[in-house]
């Protein structure tokens, strides 16, 4: 039976909301595979080493979902407590040697073996351009990264390698496999991935129309179209408003709907 376990990386903020999940996998022989690694905390290293205690298992690999710091940045104290365990994700050059381990790269649609069983790699970018989603198809459950959550939206950081239209075609791809569980790195497990991927890109289409409108009634500046859209929201998260409005904008330019004059958008 596949039964992954949930390893919370106790590293919750503003970002964050609760904190990271982290997934471990033990298979035949007490071959370990983490998915994530984490901020580093303290108590996250404690219950991978407790869950591995109580499965008599050995960690033999880390697979990351992408290089944001809440997934990757504790990937060199995992490194510390467990040097035999290979390390592996999507190279993201200029991004990767901040995490000081040695890195194997990951192929999208490889398989990756977990001892007994079998997950696939898949390249799902928009949120970051190394986004993998790891598919374990026996069992019909995705482990999603920071593709979705279960509530809320993903922001797209357009000026740290995010892309919209890549965004709406990962989406695309994992609802293509008909998912019968999704699990992310942030908040509940989604159990309808169907209602869920399409309400993501229902959502992200209809801010593109709220976008496009702005503009046309003037809105010239990200700042001033983020604040006719996004009212009342916590100016904490404002800054994450502001790139998801670069990457609708510039998906818009892409498409010849909207053009940029040195920081000042109209509609075309």
């Amino acid at each position: 039976m596949f039964n992954p376990i949930l390893v919370h990386a106790h590293n919750p903020g503003v970002w964050t909301g609760d904190g990271n999940n982290t997934y471990l996998l033990v298979g035949e022989g007490g071959r370990a595979t983490l998915i994530d690694a984490g901020q580093g905390k303290g108590a996250h290293l404690d219950l991978v080493d407790e869950h591995l205690w109580r499965h008599v298992g050995r960690l033999e690999q880390v697979l990351v979902t992408h290089g944001h710091h809440d997934h990757a940045d504790g990937a060199a104290q995992v490194y510390r407590a467990h040097p035999a365990a290979c390390f592996r994700k999507r190279a993201w050059p200029g991004q990767d040697d901040r995490f000081d381990v040695p890195w194997h790269e990951m192929a999208d649609n490889e398989r990756v073996d977990l001892g007994g069983d079998v997950l696939v790699a898949l390249h799902t970018p928009g949120h970051a351009p190394d986004h993998m989603v790891f598919w374990h198809e026996a069992s019909g459950t995705v482990f999603a990264g920071d593709l979705v959550m279960a509530k809320g939206s993903v922001m797209i950081h357009a000026t740290g390698g995010g892309d919209l239209t890549e965004y709406l075609a990962s989406l695309e791809r994992v609802r293509a496999l008909r998912p019968s569980r999704l699990l992310p790195a942030h908040g509940a497990p989604i159990d309808d991935p169907e209602r869920l991927l399409t309400r993501y890109i229902e959502h992200r289409l209809a801010r593109e129309t709220q976008v496009l409108a702005a503009v046309a009634a003037g809105h010239a500046t990200v700042q001033a179209i983020a604040e006719s859209i996004y009212d009342g929201l916590d100016p904490a998260l404002l800054p994450g408003a502001h790139e998801t409005v670069r990457a609708h904008l510039e998906k818009l330019r892409r498409e010849g709907r909207a053009e940029d004059d040195a920081g000042r958008w109209s509609t075309r």
